[in-house]
């Protein structure tokens, strides 16, 4: 494939055309934003204990004799408490005791629909196109978001549930991969590095502050469909990929889009942007199985998967673990999203200035040791650990917003979607775990608290190792084709000294 970024140098990097889609792929961003946290609120379990019937008067029986009674089930059903919810899917459905077990399995659930989101639309993405995968999942948040509303019952809403996260995750990916391949130069690094997370992280924002207001999460489902409904008129705005176009032989297409954005910028574009002979040579058919084909891209590939699967697990370990610390709940989630802002803008710099390895080592170390210097202030020392706390999510952010950024600077055009649904995959195969954390820290109760930040810290750690062997990318055009993709053998030091 000739090289498509000298090809549209005509069109500038920041013309009124970039700056719309800049600013309308970000806000088709807002849904997913929105809807990530909706296992943290919807499944909060709130402190709780047994009824007791109007009728009795145990507080009058004799120490002794209580103390004597066997210990039996609830056989009149538990009262919650209201102090920050009024009704979650655990009050409802009497998600605990013998019943606790549901709990991390709907969340796990809800980040297995993630997985299998993320494999249908890699591959769809990169067969029909970018466009109709965005809206599709756009339209699956909304549509599974007002119909978890109305689960009657546990069962009926774990499978709605899966059908929401199917949406959520697939959705970030394809509008990062959208912006990534219209965007280039410095416009594509503003939109991947600070763009898209910065609208991402403010849209997570939104929702504590909605379950703060809203504390039924029958509601609260049905807010969350509102940010995708107002994305439909969208479609008008937002063209297809014109990489992708010119990846799958539709010169024509491609053509007739970047004229008419030349138009938009007020810009005359060449009589011959792509030559046909080389463009009819781009379209391959690729799958799935060519990312573990050739040496090349499957030594890229397995290392990606991993620290994918290690940075998520990090990221929804560290909020999960949240209701382990003191202080307000919602103030907490407040405080944990907050922080991703400035871990993003330091993502952002550090893409405009510094080779992709040193960047991401150097955020996930950060929030390595933060997260492992947590055992020291965790039960004296409330304020450091929460300050800890935040400052290990802001490694792991930053880390998390480079190697998003590196990803796509490593995988080609014909398959980039694919690949970066299939690290998705891993992510969410990594969320997926970050449930069980609480439950392994209820096991080994010697180290209820310390065992989950540990194994948090550590996972960090494992993303540090691996990146290293990973070629550099910085300041390289992207692929296009699976031959010009790095070796590893290559490139594999020398980003420390670039």
């Amino acid at each position: 494939m000739q090289d498509y970024e000298e090809s549209v140098l005509f069109l500038g990097s920041w013309g009124p055309f970039q700056r719309r889609i800049f600013f309308v792929l970000c806000l088709t961003c807002v849904p997913c934003g929105y809807n990530i946290l909706s296992v943290i609120f919807l499944l909060a379990s709130p402190p709780h204990h047994c009824d007791i019937p109007a009728h009795s008067n145990l507080s009058q029986e004799p120490e002794v004799l209580l103390s004597s009674l066997k210990r039996e089930g609830c056989r009149d059903g538990w009262t919650y408490s209201t102090q920050y919810f009024q009704s979650t899917v655990v009050t409802e459905f009497d998600l605990v005791c013998s019943e606790q077990w549901k709990q991390p399995l709907t969340s796990l659930v809800y980040f297995l629909g993630g997985l299998s989101g993320c494999f249908i639309s890699g591959l769809i993405s990169d067969r029909f196109g970018r466009k109709p995968v965005l809206f599709g999942s756009i339209a699956v948040l909304s549509i599974f978001s007002s119909a978890v509303a109305f689960a009657p019952s546990w069962p009926v809403f774990t499978v709605l549930f899966f059908m929401l996260g199917l949406g959520q995750i697939a959705c970030y990916i394809v509008v990062f991969v959208l912006g990534s391949e219209i965007l280039v130069g410095s416009s594509r690094i503003l939109f991947s590095s600070l763009g898209q997370p910065f609208v991402y992280a403010f849209s997570m924002m939104l929702l504590p502050g909605t379950a703060y207001l809203v504390r039924s999460w029958r509601h609260l489902s049905l807010i969350m469909a509102v940010p995708g409904l107002a994305c439909i008129p969208l479609w008008w705005l937002v063209p297809e990929s014109p990489r992708w176009l010119l990846s799958r032989g539709r010169l024509q297409e491609a053509e007739l889009l970047l004229r008419s954005a030349a138009l938009v910028n007020r810009v005359e574009a060449p009589p011959v942007i792509f030559l046909p002979p080389k463009a009819e040579k781009a379209a391959e058919s690729v799958s799935f199985l060519d990312l573990l084909k050739t040496a090349k891209i499957r030594h890229i590939t397995l290392k990606l998967w991993l620290i994918w699967f290690s940075m998520s697990a990090s990221y929804f370990g560290l909020s999960f673990s949240m209701s382990t610390l003191y202080g307000n709940l919602f103030l907490n989630y407040f405080l944990l999203t907050v922080v991703e802002l400035p871990a993003y803008f330091a993502s952002w710099l550090a893409a405009r200035s510094f080779p992709r390895r040193l960047s991401f080592i150097g955020f996930s170390l950060l929030g390595a040791l933060a997260l492992l210097f947590i055992q020291v202030a965790t039960k004296c020392y409330p304020t450091l650990t929460m300050s800890l706390v935040l400052l290990g999510k802001f490694g792991v952010l930053a880390g998390n917003g480079v190697v998003y950024t590196y990803t796509g600077e490593l995988s080609p055009t014909v398959i980039r979607n694919t690949a970066m649904s299939s690290c998705a995959m891993f992510s969410r195969v990594g969320s997926s775990v970050s449930p069980y954390l609480l439950e392994m820290g209820e096991t080994f109760k010697c180290l209820q608290i310390l065992l989950p930040w540990i194994t948090l810290g550590v996972l960090s750690l494992l993303g540090v190792l691996l990146c290293i062997f990973l070629p550099e990318t910085f300041r390289q055009p992207l692929p296009d084709t699976i031959e010009q993709m790095p070796n590893t053998t290559e490139k594999s030091y020398d980003g420390f000294l670039t």
